[in-house]
């Protein structure tokens, strides 16, 4: 296929994208830099959120997923679109009503103390570095595939441009370039999957229905019970009120558009994970397409590449085996706005979240300074993201190690914390400190130890840290009201 259209698209894209961006109009404030203002309406926090978690995890490894097994991973991906509804209707509203939060760190120190603040902030900075190499990794492979670059380069490239328009125009510069974003990736992925579906697939509805079953089936085959109930819960509690959406829920106008936002934002992921998982099944369907999925296949097992799944190619495969030069084009732009939608929320709510739990607590600092220390941090946390992406095998890989580390690690002090009338600073830092160690050890000690391989038995590790998580909240809260009386 000729490259000169598709990178003379994508190009025109970034260059365009820029303009967007630049249109948002620089922070002047650190909390138009945090919060936009707090001025988000309803339409800026449904799409800024779809399109922060519509990222290459819910799209290139959706597809992937739905290759290799089916309907499985639709039917987990479902307790995501629950724990968005929750979270609309239970959580955004309670934390939208604080006053004076910049971040979830902030929510944590109020309810609890100082010292909770301070490693909510640190856990939150280093998970949002984690995720951004994660999307910094799966923007590589999509450059590197249009631009035949090294990787590196392409990391460099897609982290370089995303950081640039969020050091300078902060979280609204973030999300009104995500709701553009938003607009294209919603429109023109069912599309290509309705093309697909009528003129490429071998054998129409019959055929889709076979494949889809004999891929779901073996997926559950080869899926233990345990690693079930793990993906669930990480696909539950995994992602909830991470830095980017927790921004979002504090920036909204009011507390009615947090809570509706991100209920819809619950919603639309139902039908755009049945969206990915359809492409990944019809990618069975498509001869040519599923003859280049082997041999890359092949290829990687050859040249031995550890961890390395061909799953995170199947949609590049699809794309390039059933769509003529424009229509190819097009897709890639889609896929590149679809990784700097997630890669920008990732950035700002990193920065901010150093600064406003990191160097606030110790540092009274004016605004003008604390905005410069936003910026710099955005590119710090940038570089980071970018020398990390090396270490990413695959996609659902690296985004369930952040799962398992992110849940036991804040959402039992946080959850609990804004439900509970007195919560007791030694529950809350003993409940993040276990979890994240806890966390850690097990993922190290499965990972480079056992050698456990694939995204579904590391999810296993997101349940003993929780369970540890919790009851080390417990013994605090425990602890400290004997301590002090009821």
């Amino acid at each position: 296929m000729n490259t000169v259209l598709p990178v003379a698209v994508v190009v025109a894209y970034v260059a365009l994208l820029t303009w967007v961006a630049v249109r948002a109009r620089a922070a002047r404030h650190f909390t138009e830099f945090s919060l936009a203002g707090r001025t988000l309406p309803l339409a800026l926090v449904f799409g800024s959120l779809a399109a922060t978690y519509v990222g290459p995890v819910f799209s290139i490894g959706f597809v992937g997923r739905g290759f290799a097994s089916g309907l499985l991973l639709l039917g987990i991906g479902l307790a995501y679109a629950l724990q968005n509804i929750l979270v609309g209707l239970f959580v955004a509203p309670r934390l939208r009503r604080l006053k004076g939060c910049h971040t979830l760190g902030d929510a944590i120190g109020q309810k609890y103390d100082q010292k909770c603040q301070v490693l909510a902030g640190v856990i939150s900075v280093g998970l949002c570095a984690g995720f951004a190499a994660v999307m910094a990794k799966a923007g590589g492979d999509v450059l590197q595939n249009i631009f035949g670059l090294p990787h590196w380069s392409s990391v460099v490239i897609v982290v370089g441009v995303t950081a640039l328009y969020t050091t300078f125009g902060g979280l609204r510069a973030s999300v009104i370039t995500d709701a553009f974003q938003f607009s294209a990736f919603a429109i023109l992925l069912p599309i290509t999957l309705l093309w697909i579906l009528r003129f490429h697939l071998e054998g129409g509805a019959a055929a889709f229905t076979e494949q889809a079953s004999l891929a779901t089936s073996a997926g559950l085959n080869s899926t233990p019970l345990i690693e079930i109930i793990a993906l669930l819960a990480a696909f539950l509690l995994g992602e909830t009120l991470i830095p980017p959406y927790a921004n979002r829920a504090l920036a909204s106008k009011t507390t009615r558009v947090s809570q509706n936002g991100f209920i819809l934002a619950g919603c639309f992921s139902v039908a755009w994970f049945a969206v990915m998982i359809a492409l990944g099944i019809a990618a069975h369907g498509v001869p040519s397409a599923a003859q280049a999925i082997a041999a890359k296949a092949a290829q990687i097992e050859a040249i031995g590449a550890e961890g390395k799944s061909v799953q995170d190619f199947v949609l590049l495969i699809l794309f390039k085996s059933t769509m003529p030069a424009a229509g190819y084009a097009l897709l890639l732009v889609v896929l590149i706005s679809i990784i700097m939608s997630s890669l920008d929320s990732l950035l700002n709510a990193g920065a901010v979240a150093f600064t406003q739990d990191i160097v606030k607590p110790f540092a009274k600092v004016p605004d003008s300074t604390a905005l410069n220390i936003g910026r710099s941090a955005t590119i710090v946390i940038a570089l980071t993201a970018a020398a990390g992406a090396v270490a990413v095998d695959s996609i659902i890989d690296g985004l369930l190690i952040c799962y398992a580390i992110w849940a036991p690690a804040i959402l039992p002090a946080l959850i609990i914390g804004l439900w509970v009338k007195r919560p007791r600073p030694l529950a809350g830092i003993l409940s993040m400190a276990v979890g994240s160690v806890v966390a850690v050890t097990l993922w190290v000690t499965f990972k480079f130890i056992v050698h456990w391989k694939t995204e579904t038995e590391i999810s296993r590790i997101i349940i003993p840290a929780l369970a540890a998580a919790l009851l080390a909240y417990a013994l605090g809260h425990y602890v400290e009201k004997t301590k002090s009386g009821p």
